[in-house]
Order: C-alpha cells, then sequence, then structure tokens
C-alpha cells in the first residue's frame, strides 16, 4: 500500500521548490495510480547519470513535476538511498523531435537535500543553468542554423520563409521580442518575427536592439548557412534569406 505521509512530502517539498525557483513555476502532484502519466513521464527523463540509474532499479511509483510558462519542466522523485531528500531530474520537452537532440549534452540530475529551501538553491546553481543550454540547443536544430542564445546574447536567425527566429534564454528577451512583434510557439519556445511585412519586420528589428542592450543584452543577426560567430549588433532586414543546407537527423538517447 501507498504510504499516504511519503507522498504529502513530496508534494508538500515540490510545492515550496516551485516558490524559490526563479521565474514562474507550479507544481502538479502524480500519485501511483497515475501509471499512463508517469510511464510517459519517465520516458522523457532527461538523463543518463544519477536518475536513470535509480529509475532502472526502481520504476517511477509517484512524482512531482514543475512546470514554468515556457514549456521547461523538472520532475522531483524519491531517493531510494539511505539518505534523507530527493532526486530532482530535467525533462525533455515532448513537443521536439528526436532529431533535436543530437548532439545535446544531457542535463543530468542532482540530488537534493531534505530542506527545499537548499534545495531551490541546488537547483538554481546547478540544474537549471545546465538545462537551459540543453533546451536552447535542442531548439536550435529544430530550425534551420539557430544558434542558441546566451543570457546576454540574443541571435536572431533568418528562415527560408523570410520570418526571423531566435531560442531566447532570458525571460526578459522574450517579453521585449513579444512586444514587438515576435510569436512564441507554446511547445518549443521558439519566437519568430513573420517576413509578411517585411518594412514592419525592419522596424521591429530596428526597436528591439536598444530595449535589450538596455536590459545588458547583445543583439545578432544572421543567415542560417552561416557558421561563423555573427556580429554584435542585428541591423534591419535587407538581403534575402539564405536557405540552410540538409541535416542529418539521428535519434535521441536519454
Amino acid at each position: 500500500m501507498h504510504d499516504h505521509d511519503t507522498s504529502e512530502r513530496l508534494a508538500s517539498y515540490a510545492d515550496v521548490l516551485a516558490g524559490e525557483l526563479p521565474d514562474t513555476w507550479t507544481s502538479s502532484y502524480l500519485p501511483p495510480d497515475a501509471k499512463d502519466d508517469l510511464a510517459e513521464l519517465a520516458d522523457r527523463i532527461w538523463d543518463l547519470d544519477l536518475v536513470a540509474a535509480s529509475l532502472a532499479e526502481h520504476p517511477l511509483q509517484q512524482a512531482a513535476v514543475l512546470s514554468r510558462p515556457d514549456g521547461a519542466q523538472l520532475v522531483i522523485l524519491d531517493r531510494h538511498d539511505e539518505r534523507d531528500g530527493f532526486l530532482v531530474a530535467a525533462v525533455a520537452p515532448h513537443a521536439l523531435p528526436d532529431e533535436a537532440y543530437r548532439a545535446v549534452a544531457e542535463p543530468n540530475g542532482i540530488a537534493l537535500t531534505d530542506d527545499p529551501f537548499l534545495g531551490a538553491e541546488q537547483v538554481s546553481s546547478d540544474l537549471l543553468a545546465r538545462y537551459d543550454r540543453a533546451l536552447a540547443h535542442a531548439r536550435y536544430n529544430t530550425l534551420c542554423g539557430l544558434l542558441p542564445s546566451q543570457p546576454d546574447r540574443i541571435v536572431l536567425t533568418w528562415q527560408p520563409d523570410g520570418s526571423i527566429a531566435t531560442a531566447t534564454a532570458d525571460d526578459r528577451a522574450g517579453g521585449v521580442l513579444a512586444f514587438y512583434g515576435f510569436v512564441q510557439d507554446p511547445q518549443s519556445g521558439i519566437y519568430r518575427l513573420s517576413g509578411d511585412d517585411t518594412q514592419a519586420q525592419a522596424r521591429s528589428l530596428r526597436k528591439i536592439g536598444p530595449r535589450l542592450n538596455a536590459l545588458g543584452i547583445s543583439t545578432a543577426l544572421q543567415h542560417p548557412a552561416s557558421r561563423t560567430a555573427p556580429t554584435a549588433t542585428a541591423a534591419p532586414a535587407s538581403a534575402p534569406p539564405v536557405p540552410a543546407g540538409p541535416r542529418t537527423p539521428t535519434t535521441r538517447s536519454r
């Protein structure tokens, strides 16, 4: 029989942890009778180290899932050893194809102290940074030559249809992009500025630079065929987009 105290402890821990992490996170608990959801979640746990080893011996019986508005998720699960606390791991977005994970380093999970406030510090200083880098890299693989952005630098990439796309690593940048006409895909998290009206597109590009610079975030504009470092400042759109070369898909391993 499942231990009610154990499930309550996990759910409470996750609630506190979600409130202490940077940005906005919500927490939800998956009980033992949510077998299908737990199985689907276990398949998406993005780990080949500590958490994978634990799951190999102890299949997922319950979990708490932390979710961020951009689609990022973390899973909190029981720690089956003699120490108190839990394990936490990143969750791979189900909206991205297997090809997206090509050559992406696994953001392996970590063990957490039984104090959720200290646990939040552990997650913020270690796992979240690696997870955000892995997400940016995976999103890069889904579009033509989309280079992963950094918290202090946004890379805007021409797409073959004339639009401009970027994968941000900072919510502040996302707010600026959305204000000036970029639309975020809720599943992939990628922002795209339509090229249907080239004059409006150019105006948006001119305006976002100063706004992002004021936040300490530089911008760069590049064509997907380019594999060299793009220039430091984005310029208004003028040249036609350059199609990217074909990719060779590979299978993601987790």
